[in-house]
């Protein structure tokens, strides 16, 4: 038998890792799996853990507000020390290329334990974009034993790099598996809602239910919005100038076509994003901020969408597939 402990700490790494626990719990004759959470990412960490039903053995608890990618790095490689000695696992799944999954991956090298890297060997070349993303994953790459890469590409990208042949298999990307998941099932009333208005005859208002009423959601645009445009902005490299120059964009095409879109923009908390979206966008009639949304009304959102924002590189691959979902 073999066992795994699989660490993650972002909503992105619980929802790619779900089908991969969720099978290895259905396979106990083959697997001991034991789930380390970092929480380097609370609230959204802890809502994908409750919509994919996944209950940590462990949680090193490490976010702090604003915290830096040295900060986490350090808390978990210092509280993950005593669970690698407690559990001693034969091998170490990780996912991606966050600073939970570089330091997880160095955490479980010092233990003697194997790694397993889930989305192995995406590349940009440039190891300032994404930062510090480009770099975790380098490191983890070299630290890994298994690599499970979603693309041809990426398995080109790790052969380059001097990685065995025998030491990479090509699986496709996990989170295709959740999205469909996540797809046959109903997104809460609100979403619902929006999405039956969206899809309505062209004369009832967004602003008015079936009935007449006022929306309950707070749309305060003036009319129906045809094509709904999904909007996420969030990386660390774009903090500042960049997020601000992101939002003049975003503002000056919802201005221009005011009666022809919504954007549906769901906010991240962090403070270096929030203030500056809310402050920017927030008085336009046809764009909708909302908080941050459960896994499943973000898919059926994303399945709706003529046109996707991001610079989340899971949402970027989500919507290659929408039109595929069922």
């Amino acid at each position: 038998m073999i066992k795994i402990l699989s660490v993650f700490g972002t909503r992105p790494e619980a929802i790619k890792l779900s089908p991969l626990i969720h099978g290895m719990a259905a396979r106990q004759i083959d697997f001991t799996s034991r789930v380390c959470v970092t929480a380097q990412h609370r609230q959204m960490l802890d809502q994908a853990l409750d919509l994919f039903q996944l209950v940590p053995d462990y949680d090193l608890d490490v976010m702090e507000d604003n915290q830096t990618p040295t900060q986490v790095l350090a808390a978990v490689l210092s509280r993950l020390e005593l669970i690698l000695q407690k559990e001693r696992p034969d091998w170490v799944l990780v996912q991606g290329d966050t600073t939970s999954t570089a330091a997880a991956a160095l955490a479980a090298f010092h233990s003697g334990a194997k790694v397993a890297h889930v989305e192995a060997g995406l590349r940009t070349g440039d190891k300032l974009q994404p930062f510090p993303e480009e770099i975790n994953r380098r490191i983890t790459s070299l630290i890994a034993d298994l690599h499970f890469a979603p693309t041809q590409q990426a398995r080109r990208n790790l052969l380059k790099e001097g990685v065995r042949e025998n030491r990479i298999l090509v699986t496709g990307n996990t989170i295709i598996d959740a999205l469909r998941w996540a797809l046959h099932h109903e997104p809460p009333t609100e979403i619902s809602a929006l999405l039956r208005r969206l899809n309505s005859d062209k004369s009832t208002p967004l602003g008015k239910d079936d009935t007449g009423q006022a929306a309950q959601d707070g749309s305060k645009w003036p009319g129906r919005a045809p094509k709904l445009i999904l909007v996420t902005a969030h990386r660390r490299e774009n903090f500042g100038q960049p997020l601000e120059n992101i939002c003049v964009a975003l503002r000056d095409v919802a201005r221009d076509y005011q009666e022809q879109i919504l954007m549906v923009l769901p906010v991240h908390p962090n403070p270096n994003v929030d203030g500056l979206i809310r402050r920017m966008l927030g008085n336009l009639p046809n764009v909708m901020l909302m908080p941050p949304l459960d896994y499943v009304s973000m898919a059926h959102l994303l399945n709706e969408s003529y046109l996707v924002v991001t610079d989340s590189g899971g949402l970027q691959e989500e919507a290659i597939s929408k039109g595929r979902m069922v």
